[in-house]
């Protein structure tokens, strides 16, 4: 990504923030970020909901936002090489590189990119992100796209990594009904809540997920002004279709195979229609600390 220069205080006080240049903007598509705790399965949700989209009848785009590269293994069934992968193969001259050489197509038409990440401890997320939406933009890969999703690492929320926000109209955070998973989205929402003083992003909703029960949620969520936009109890079908490389679409017929997809249908129908931008109001960490959990 062409980037402007460091700008201090922007997007909260004591922060100093990259500004993304207005030629890297992504175009008319729908923009979503998925963001939540590690190991939330913001991967399994992204990629679920990026076949629903597509059996929508909607262009796909999936970029994932992690070094591991294993986002969209589930619609493609293999590990892709990432955009930095492929970047250093040809020293970084990105006018050598076809699409063919960093984009895939997978469970029914889904185009999938890994952007990757720098060797850890070195360089940074935000411009590994920047570097994946120049050359789709080069490419001329994003013009006839109608929605796309980055699944981004873990809970981290420093400037490179909140990048995707930048791009993003909406922003979704994966969640579990425990203490971790929520304190978590209150740190995330945070992040959004600051990058939207400079641009267009604002928070949709959390994704309840891997949860029998959504309580402690809804609590937090009526406390910050947060919504649930839809609720993924532990399914052991949706653990099986990562063993088995495969969104759940393409799973085996069960009664709660097909309840988790008409939840992913309704899930992207919602979205899709488009969602408000919500006004929350994150808490402090001491104030979560005290709020979550029993008396």
């Amino acid at each position: 990504m062409t980037l402007l220069d460091l700008e201090r205080g922007g997007d909260g006080e004591g922060s100093v923030q990259v500004r993304m240049d207005v030629p890297s903007k992504i175009g008319t598509a729908q923009v979503i970020a998925v963001y939540g705790k590690g190991g939330i399965g913001k991967s399994t949700t992204s990629s679920n909901l990026s076949a629903a989209f597509s059996l929508l009848g909607k262009r796909v785009l999936q970029i994932g936002c992690d070094p591991k590269h294993d986002s969209t293994f589930t619609l493609t069934k293999k590990l892709m090489p990432t955009v930095i992968d492929v970047l250093e193969t040809v020293n970084f001259h990105a006018e050598e590189l076809r699409p063919e050489d960093y984009m895939f197509e997978g469970f029914n038409g889904v185009m999938c990119v890994e952007a990757g990440g720098p060797p850890a401890g070195t360089g940074c997320g935000g411009y590994v992100v920047g570097q994946t939406v120049k050359l789709l933009k080069q490419h001329h890969l994003l013009e006839e796209t109608d929605i796309v999703i980055f699944d981004v690492l873990g809970d981290v929320v420093c400037g490179g990594f909140a990048a995707p926000l930048q791009h993003a109209e909406r922003a979704v955070v994966v969640a579990a009904n425990d203490f971790d998973s929520i304190f978590a989205m209150n740190r995330i929402v945070a992040a959004i809540k600051a990058k939207s003083k400079n641009y267009e992003v604002r928070v949709a909703g959390v994704i309840a997920n891997r949860s029998a029960g959504t309580d402690e949620i809804d609590r937090f969520n009526e406390a910050v002004g947060m919504k649930r936009l839809a609720h993924f109890p532990d399914l052991d079908a949706i653990r099986r279709s990562r063993l088995k490389k495969c969104t759940l679409f393409e799973m085996e017929n069960s009664a709660e195979v097909e309840a988790a997809r008409a939840e992913y249908m309704r899930l992207a129908a919602v979205l899709l229609a488009g969602t408000p931008g919500l006004d929350v109001e994150p808490m402090k960490d001491r104030d979560i600390f005290e709020f979550l959990g029993f008396e």
